[in-house]
């Protein structure tokens, strides 16, 4: 085999459409451009975020902030005040908190914040503990323990 005997395979080199070339070529008269209009016209059609005069998504954009994450997760949220009502050495649980009125219901996890003060010791099991809750809880001679 010699340098002039190579080929590129068959179907490799095809001729590039050329328009608007008359009429035998299969791309004349309109040339594939259709008969009227703005996109028929030389130099013609819109530029590329046009949408026909409504104003585009790329200026809109700017207007729409932020965006909703949809792995947060929603606390039913009890204060260490609240917890300060309870008797002392009492275990405090969700269902505790249930039945005494302080949470409507259970539907969400339970997080225990650190507002207010505590001087009597409980036993509180919660889903999440605050960092200022456990040290006001564990300070009072309580024991904090988290399920999550």
């Amino acid at each position: 085999m010699q340098q002039q005997d190579f080929k590129p395979p068959a179907g490799a080199k095809k001729a590039r459409r050329r328009r608007g070339r008359g009429d035998s070529s299969g791309y004349g008269s309109f040339a594939g451009r259709g008969m009227k209009g703005q996109n028929s016209r030389s130099g013609g059609g819109v530029r590329p975020n046009f949408e026909g005069g409504q104003l585009p998504l790329s200026k809109k954009l700017p207007f729409i902030r932020g965006f909703t994450n949809i792995f947060r997760v929603e606390y039913n949220v009890v204060n260490v005040d609240k917890l300060a009502e309870f008797e002392a050495n009492s275990e405090i649980n969700p269902q505790v908190l249930r039945d005494t009125g302080i949470l409507r219901s259970l539907n969400k996890p339970v997080k225990i914040l650190g507002r207010g003060e505590i001087d009597i010791p409980l036993t509180v099991t919660a889903d999440k503990v605050s960092a200022s809750a456990r040290q006001k809880i564990e300070a009072a001679g309580g024991t904090v323990t988290e399920t999550r």
